[in-house]
């Protein structure tokens, strides 16, 4: 529905704004749930198997869909879609590795760190000092994870918990990859996203034939039952086809800087299912730290959107 003119939106324009949010509100939610999902049908031996199980599934489709496109692409997108992929092909590893040593809630919640170190990272780059405010939100949300790491008592970071903030760093490189890259500048959204996890899957298929990485993908599928195809057909349909798609149509509906605020919510989201269906617990420390990394991350988003 097109906007009018008038300086404050339509009733209608604004229903349709609202309707646009929930789908984009689920997006956060399933994204949020993804980290039990993980932790419940994958272990320490089967983490690349699961990976090539969880994107062999979508792949074909995204392919399926976005034939043409994919046709349409020049010879040097598909050259940077390919780097970027082998990226995102480490964020995955760590995530999924992570997650299998720490909790679905402390991974929800460290991962969300990645909304601080961007802006960080590209003040970096761009030599542009951030701000006061920016910097104050980046110390609180570390002093979260600090406490966060601690609930049961001053210790050692778990190996999880330092996977999942080397998993954040590494989006972080990816967002500045993808938004400097001069390689895929102009292609469409669906085709670099097809070409990334292409390579990505690449990646699982070769590490999993390296002998020493566990069992094989097909093993590994023949001994799930039911409730590990569900994980793993949840993580692949509802956490990556699902949430492709509602990005895609949200974005036409509402607008990018909306769209980054809900889905900014999926910390909140991991937290909850954490604690309400994975019976984790924060402890009163933990549960402080986990409440400053996301009132951190949310004033940082405020401190670095411009006016």
């Amino acid at each position: 529905m097109a906007a009018t003119p008038s300086a404050v939106p339509a009733p209608a324009s604004l229903r349709a704004t609202r309707f646009a949010d929930l789908p984009v509100l689920a997006v956060a939610a399933v994204w949020g749930a993804s980290y039990l999902a993980a932790k419940g049908i994958t272990t320490t031996q089967t983490v690349v198997a699961v990976l090539v199980l969880r994107f062999a599934i979508v792949l074909p489709v995204l392919v399926v869909a976005g034939w043409r496109r994919l046709r349409a692409l020049r010879a040097a997108q598909w050259r940077g879609a390919g780097l970027l992929g082998l990226v995102l092909s480490g964020i995955f590893l760590l995530e999924t590795y992570g997650v299998v040593h720490t909790s679905a809630t402390n991974a929800g919640l460290i991962i969300s760190l990645t909304m601080i170190f961007t802006p960080l990272a590209e003040a970096a780059v761009t030599r542009t000092a951030p701000s006061r405010a920016f910097l104050a939100a980046a110390g609180l949300s570390v002093l979260g994870v600090v406490l966060l790491t601690q609930g049961g008592g001053f210790t050692e970071p778990s190996a999880g918990d330092l996977l999942m903030l080397l998993a954040a760093l590494a989006r972080t490189a990816h967002v500045l990859l993808m938004s400097r890259s001069k390689a895929v500048a102009g292609a469409d959204a669906l085709s670099l996203t097809t070409v990334q996890l292409g390579a990505a899957v690449a990646v699982f298929v070769v590490l999993a034939a390296v002998p020493g990485t566990g069992p094989s993908p097909w093993r590994v599928a023949a001994g799930f039952g039911a409730g590990e195809w569900a994980g793993l057909l949840f993580l692949a349909v509802f956490c990556t086809l699902f949430a492709f798609a509602v990005q895609m149509w949200a974005v036409r509906r509402s607008s990018p800087s909306r769209v980054s605020l809900l889905l900014g919510t999926e910390p909140l989201w991991a937290a909850a299912v954490g604690i309400a269906i994975g019976g984790e617990r924060l402890g009163a420390v933990g549960l402080l730290g986990g409440v400053l990394v996301l009132a951190g991350t949310a004033w940082g988003r405020r401190a670095s959107t411009p006016e």
